[in-house]
C-alpha cells in the first residue's frame, strides 16, 4: 500500500504516446490510497460489472492484505488438500468503444450554446460546463487493459488466500501451482500480478523478478476454457450476433424509467434531449465508476445522477448480463459445462492421489477469466435464479432480485472450490468434503443451503451436468436442409 505523497516524475523529451502512458500510470499509482483515505460515492453499490471489489466486500477495507476468514470455513479437523479458483481480472480501463462514446458525449457538452442564464441565476449552476472542461484523459490505446489498481486487486487477493490456506500456498508448493488464463491482456496481467503477490508473501520486502523467472511460472493461455463463449457457434449466432436477442435491453432503453433519466440529464447538462440516448447516459454513469476505481476520484460525472437513477442504470446493465450470460438464454450456461467438468477432473485426481497415499500433484489451480466466464458457470450451478425472469417491463417487481451482477462478479471476483481431507471421518464417504467460496465468503450449496458437502454428494448433485456435457453438440448450429424437394 502506498503511503506518503505521490509525485509525478519529470521528463524532458519523450514521444507523446510514451508520455501519456507514463502520466496515466503515475496517476494510477497515486490513486492507490490507504483505506482511511478511500474515496466513496453513494452510487457505488449500483455499478454492476464495473463495481470495485471492496465495494462488494467491504469487510476488506480495514486491511485489504489481511485474510478474512469466514467463520463457516471448516476448522482444523479437516485439512485442505486442493484449491481450484476461477478469478475475474482486476480493475480495468474502459474499452475503446466506451471511450469513443464518452468522447462523443464530451463533444456535445463542448458544443453547447451559452446556456440558460435563468438556471444559473437561480443558483442551479452549470454542471454541463464543468464537465465540458473536465479533463477527458481516457485514450483509445487503453482498450480494457488492466490498470495499476487491478494489479493491486490481484496482489492483495494472493496475499489473503496465501494466508488463509498456508499449507496449499506453501513455498514448497509454488512449483506445483497451475495457472491458466484467457488470452486477453487484462487476464494475463492479472495472473502475473497474482504471482507477484505470492512472491511478496514468500519474500517480504524483496522486489519480485520477472514472472517468467519465477518458480511458479507464467500463466498458460487456454481460451477454450476461459472464453468458452467464443468457441460456441450457436451462442455467437443466436445471441452475440443476433440483433433481436437483447430485445428486453433495447426495450428498457426506450421505456419510461430510462426516458425519465434521459430528460432529467438533458436538463442538467443543458443539451437537447434529442442529442442524447440511453447508451450515452450509461457511459456517463460508468465514467463515474471508472474515475472512482482507477484514479480514486469522485468526478463531476457522479453528480449527474442520484440513487434512483443509479438503480435504473444498474438494472439496464443487469438486463444485458442476464440475457447474454446464461440466465435468459441458457446456451451460454450450457457451453460452460466444459469448464465445470475441468474443475471436477482436478478434484477427482486429487482424491485419487490422496486415496493412494500420493502427494497431490497440483494443490492449487488458478484460472483467470472474465465476468462472462463466471456468470454462465454460476447459472449452470443453479445460483442467483429469480422466480421470474428479468424483463424490460418488471423493473419495480425486480427491485429485490437475486441477480445483481455487481454483487456477484465485481472486478477481481472469485469462485473457489476447496477440497478437504478429513482423517477422523467415520466412513470413507465422509473422508473428502468440499466447500465453495464466492468472493471469499462461503457459498451455500444451491440445493440445500448447507455450507459444506461430502464430495461424492456434490458430484452426485451435478452428475447430469458432468455426465451429459457435450459442448461440441450443444454449440453446433442446426443443419439447414438446402436440397430441393421433388
Amino acid at each position: 500500500m502506498l503511503r506518503g505523497p505521490c509525485r509525478l516524475f519529470r521528463v524532458s523529451v519523450a514521444p507523446v504516446a510514451a508520455l501519456a502512458v507514463a502520466l496515466v500510470s503515475s496517476l494510477s499509482r497515486c490513486s492507490l490510497l490507504d483505506p482511511e483515505n478511500r474515496v466513496v460515492s453513494p452510487l457505488s453499490p449500483y455499478f454492476g460489472t464495473k463495481t470495485r471489489y471492496e465495494d462488494a466486500n467491504p469487510g476488506l477495507l480495514p486491511d485489504p492484505e489481511a485474510p478474512r476468514r469466514d467463520p463457516q470455513l471448516l476448522e482444523e479437523t479437516c485439512t485442505p488438500v486442493q484449491l481450484v479458483a476461477l478469478i475475474r481480472h482486476g480493475t480495468r480501463y474502459p474499452t475503446t468503444k466506451q471511450i469513443r462514446k464518452l468522447r462523443q458525449l464530451h463533444g456535445l457538452l463542448q458544443a453547447r450554446g451559452p446556456g440558460d442564464d435563468r438556471i444559473r441565476a437561480a443558483g442551479g449552476g452549470d454542471l454541463g460546463a464543468v464537465l465540458a472542461n473536465w479533463p477527458l484523459w481516457y485514450a483509445d490505446w487503453m482498450d480494457g487493459q488492466l490498470v495499476e489498481k487491478g494489479r493491486q486487486d490481484m496482489r492483495q487477493l494472493a496475499l489473503r488466500l496465501a494466508s488463509l490456506f498456508p499449507v496449499l500456498f506453501s513455498r514448497e508448493n509454488c512449483g506445483r501451482l497451475q495457472l491458466v488464463t484467457s488470452s486477453k491482456h487484462r487476464c494475463m496481467d492479472s495472473g502475473a500480478a497474482f504471482l507477484q503477490g505470492l512472491w511478496q508473501h514468500y519474500h517480504p520486502g524483496l522486489p519480485p523478478p520477472d514472472v517468467a523467472d519465477m518458480e511458479c511460472g507464467p500463466p498458460r493461455i487456454n481460451d477454450k476454457l476461459m472464453r468458452f463463449f467464443d468457441h460456441c457457434e450457436k451462442f455467437l449466432t443466436q445471441v452475440e450476433r443476433n440483433a433481436t436477442a437483447l430485445y428486453h435491453v433495447e426495450a428498457f432503453k426506450t421505456g419510461p424509467e430510462m426516458q425519465n433519466i434521459l430528460k432529467k440529464v438533458a436538463g442538467i447538462l443543458q443539451v437537447p434531449v434529442n442529442n442524447l440516448n440511453a447508451d450515452l447516459i450509461q457511459v456517463a454513469f460508468f465514467t463515474c465508476s471508472f474515475d472512482l476505481a482507477i484514479k480514486g476520484v469522485k468526478s463531476p460525472w457522479c453528480d449527474v445522477f442520484d440513487i434512483d437513477d443509479a438503480k435504473v442504470l444498474e438494472y439496464l446493465n443487469d438486463l444485458k448480463q442476464y440475457w447474454k450470460r446464461g440466465y435468459g438464454y441458457t446456451i451460454n450456461s450450457q457451453s460452460s459445462c466444459t469448464l465445470f467438468q475441468d474443475i471436477f477432473q482436478h478434484l477427482d485426481k486429487a482424491v485419487e492421489q490422496k486415496q493412494s497415499s500420493q502427494p497431490v500433484s497440483s494443490p492449487v489451480i488458478l484460472q483467470f477469466g472474465h465476468a462472462e466466464t463466471l456468470l454462465p458457470l454460476l447459472s449452470l450451478m443453479g445460483y442467483f435464479k429469480d422466480k421470474e425472469p428479468l424483463t424490460a417491463y418488471n423493473y419495480k417487481e425486480q427491485m429485490h432480485r437475486k441477480f445483481r451482477s455487481g454483487h456477484i462478479v465485481p472486478y477481481a471476483s472469485n469462485l473457489i472450490f476447496v477440497l478437504y481431507h478429513c482423517k477422523n471421518a467415520k466412513t470413507p464417504k465422509e473422508e473428502f468434503q468440499v466447500q465453495m467460496l464466492l468472493n471469499e465468503k462461503v457459498l451455500p450449496l444451491a440445493n440445500s443451503q448447507e455450507t459444506v458437502s461430502l464430495y461424492e454428494d456434490l458430484k452426485n448433485h451435478y452428475k447430469d451436468i458432468l455426465q451429459s456435457c457435450h459442448t461440441s453438440e450443444e454449440c453446433e448450429l442446426p443443419k439447414v436442409n438446402t436440397s430441393d424437394e421433388l
